[in-house]
């Protein structure tokens, strides 16, 4: 199968340039055929399709070069574990890259504000990027870092602007997102229907080319491991509630004790929150002890092991119970309320979450994130007030 491939140069002055297509040797040029003109003007050009695939190749990096030992601020990607983490002079680990033959270098995938480019050690301390009209070095850029290789990154093929579920783009809300061809990496234009590959200093432009795309083929997926840090929980009282009423009346001249039970039933809602997001309906296992507040403060139960569809909150049922003995004097009508008292609690933890894809991969990352519940403090019974009998009779 052939794959047609657009190549227009940017400006017409810059019609004498090399293009790519003068770096196949003969036996790609054989494989070259011109087509009709497409409808932006420009000669199109079919190669095989497997060019492409073969010179290029995804890989997550850990360094040839210097590990990362300086902090860099980084910007999570749209709820995956891809970030963009700022250059601070030194390749971070697990940096999105491609080899590219054509050069016989890494070349890394980076963005300068929301243009996306390439950064190469060998071209100085910058992302090339691309406009409709020329290519420029961007300073101070990003890196794109698939943390612990935890994402599966794909390159997926598309044409004239449309891009595959689960594209990683720059910015929120933009409209460009990581390309490449078998020349190297660029960005894909969904505006302008196009892919802007920056070569050799020049702009080429190209109507189909693949775009990189985050797997969310996902069985399911377990977060264990779970350690809480206690000591930066936040802990919101709520104010005290009515949840049960009873009463005794006593018509007769001495107290009358009685003796009750009173019990609510209601569904407890916790919550794992972290960044890393899936789609819903997606099996998830937590297996973590469970916060719980008492009189010495954040106390953490026994392992436990929960199932629960992804995008809903763990849910169980609680029942409170208090035991009460009331007195009644006489002729007087006793009212007692059950009153429970909530917290709002707010802890964070560090954890790993293990997913299972449908191609039987398992991959693991570390996680930070946050348990959020409303609990139930204290429950106690109360003597509301013991009000005379209407219409009593006297006592002697």
């Amino acid at each position: 199968m052939k794959l047609s491939v657009l190549l227009l140069l940017a400006l017409p002055a810059l019609s004498s340039a090399s293009s790519p297509l003068e770096t196949m040797n003969n036996t790609e040029r054989r494989n070259v055929s011109f087509m009709n003109s497409d409808p932006i003007g420009s000669p199109e050009i079919t190669a095989n399709r497997s060019m492409l695939t073969d010179l290029l190749h995804l890989t997550a990096t850990k360094l040839r070069q210097k590990r990362q030992v300086q902090s860099a601020s980084s910007v999570s990607v749209d709820g995956s574990n891809l970030e963009w983490v700022t250059w601070n002079n030194l390749l971070p680990n697990f940096a999105v890259s491609i080899y590219n033959k054509d050069f016989d270098r890494t070349d890394y995938v980076c963005k300068y504000k929301c243009e996306a480019g390439f950064y190469s050690p060998s071209q100085g301390p910058y992302c090339h990027y691309s406009t409709a009209i020329k290519v420029d070095p961007g300073s101070p850029f990003a890196l794109l870092v698939n943390n612990n290789s935890f994402e599966i990154l794909e390159w997926k093929e598309d044409s004239r602007g449309s891009v595959p579920k689960s594209s990683v783009k720059t910015c929120p809300g933009g409209d460009i997102y990581i390309g490449m061809n078998k020349y190297g990496l660029g960005k894909v234009a969904t505006k302008d229907k196009v892919f802007y590959l920056p070569w050799k200093g020049k702009v080429f432009k190209y109507s189909e080319y693949q775009v990189l795309a985050i797997n969310e083929d996902i069985i399911s997926q377990e977060i264990y491991y779970v350690r809480y840090n206690t000591d930066e929980s936040k802990v919101v009282p709520y104010p005290q509630e009515i949840i049960r009423k009873t009463s005794i009346s006593n018509s007769e001249c001495r107290s009358v004790v009685k003796k009750d039970t009173l019990s609510k039933t209601y569904e407890l809602e916790q919550r794992w929150d972290h960044p890393i997001s899936v789609k819903a309906g997606v099996k998830t296992i937590i297996k973590a002890g469970i916060p719980f507040i008492d009189e010495a403060g954040i106390e953490i139960s026994a392992e436990v092991t929960y199932q629960h569809t992804w995008g809903n909150a763990v849910t169980e049922m609680i029942t409170d119970t208090v035991s009460l003995e009331i007195t009644a004097p006489p002729n007087h009508s006793c009212i007692v309320n059950m009153l429970r008292y909530k917290v709002k609690v707010d802890i964070p933890f560090t954890a790993l979450l293990s997913r299972t894809y449908a191609n039987g991969e398992i991959h693991t990352t570390s996680i930070t994130g946050t348990y959020d519940s409303v609990q139930v403090a204290e429950v106690r019974a109360v003597v509301d007030r013991c009000d005379p009998l209407e219409n009593s009779k006297p006592c002697p």
